[in-house]
């Protein structure tokens, strides 16, 4: 009470807490410091406190003030500072305490806990920024694929216009069934353009496993009437490849605006080749995983640009780019677990660029039990 009373008297809120279970709670729910006394604190109440304490967030550095028995430095002493070692930020203040320096000590350890919860708050909001960045670069990528997508349903639409107008004066039933012929062949054209779409916004909100192979497909259904157009020649090298827990729609979003950036780079009468494979990550552990290759022969990228290419930003493209493309795409690769590299070149004659995404069988940051679920949900 006495402590308490000395902190008031200095504009410090204090509580006085009946036992260190209480203390514990109040470190859940916010206290800038606690203070104990040795002698209430027993053995077991120091790994409560250090259980506690080692599940603090990244940020956090929870200080404790301890208030000791004057006294020699002796084996018993050492003892039992090392068996205090796991309560982490500790001060400890030998009684009798001035006043002045235990007020000092509270003052300071309250600065030190403030920083912290300013920190807390400072990662919140850049959480806050990039969560909102992601949202409006798919935005983006949603409107881009909508303009282009309306625009190639179009095309077949007006054949079926036109087709339904030759049906209907055919002077022949043989003519009319060829029409007719042509004009389902293009409405199963919108149906397959139509269904890719919704794939890629219909995902599960939860990691399922998936084929990459077929989210390559579906990606390269929707950008076909592009690569027809600009004469591109895709070569396709899928090998044995495992299934993968991961988050489909944020996968397909990474393979949609790598390929995208590679038409861009092409421009016109290039080639892309696409590989996958089952293989390891022997820099870490050598991790069973697959391998994505996306490979054209545009532009290539400056290496001034690209020591900074998956930066917030980055652009290759000038005004035409929102530069967070490649950002969200390293993101999302790195929340799976996953590596993203890049080599390219702008000398004549092989200029180009090479994007190689490994990606993890699974996912590391699931709990076992969340892995089992994935399971036997995809048997």
């Amino acid at each position: 009470m006495l402590i308490c009373n000395l902190l008031a008297s200095k504009g410090i809120s204090c509580s006085n807490l009946p036992t260190v279970e209480i203390a514990r709670l109040e470190l859940k729910m916010g206290a800038g410091v606690v203070v104990l006394a040795e002698e209430g604190l027993t053995p077991t109440d120091i790994a409560e406190w250090a259980a506690q304490i080692s599940e603090q967030p990244s940020w956090s550095d929870f200080p404790l003030i301890l208030l000791t028995v004057s006294g020699e430095v002796d084996r018993e002493s050492q003892r039992k500072m090392l068996a205090l070692q796991p309560l982490g930020n500790l001060v400890l203040l030998e009684r009798p305490v001035r006043p002045e320096t235990f007020v000092s000590t509270v003052q300071a350890a309250l600065r030190s806990r403030l920083r912290q919860y300013q920190m807390r708050d400072f990662l919140n909001e850049i959480r806050a920024t990039e969560e909102a960045l992601r949202k409006s670069e798919k935005l983006v990528v949603a409107g881009r694929l909508a303009a282009s997508i309306a625009h190639e349903i179009n095309n077949p639409l007006e054949s079926v216009t036109n087709l339904f107008y030759l049906i209907g004066t055919s002077t022949s039933l043989e003519d009319a069934k060829k029409h007719t012929e042509v004009a389902e062949r293009e409405l199963a054209r919108v149906s397959q353009i139509v269904t890719q779409m919704l794939r890629f916004y219909r995902e599960p909100s939860k990691p399922a496993y998936v084929q990459i192979r077929e989210i390559l497909d579906s990606a390269l259904t929707l950008y076909e009437p592009r690569l027809t157009h600009a004469e591109i020649v895709i070569e396709r090298d899928f090998r044995e490849c495992s299934p993968i827990l991961a988050m489909a729609g944020e996968l397909r979003q990474v393979i949609l605006n790598l390929i995208g950036n590679a038409l861009d780079a092409i421009g016109r009468g290039g080639t892309l080749k696409l590989r996958v494979t089952n293989t390891h990550d022997h820099s870490n552990g050598s991790r069973p995983g697959i391998r994505l290759t996306i490979a054209d022969t545009g532009s290539g990228i400056e290496p001034e640009i690209r020591k900074s290419l998956f930066e917030p930003f980055v652009s290759t493209k000038g005004n035409m780019g929102t530069g967070l493309g490649l950002w969200i795409s390293s993101e999302i690769i790195r929340k799976h677990g996953g590596t993203i590299q890049v080599k390219s070149s702008v000398l004549p004659p092989s200029t180009g660029t090479v994007f190689s995404v490994f990606l993890p069988l699974t996912r590391t940051d699931l709990p076992a039990s969340a892995l089992k679920e994935y399971e036997l949900s995809d048997a």
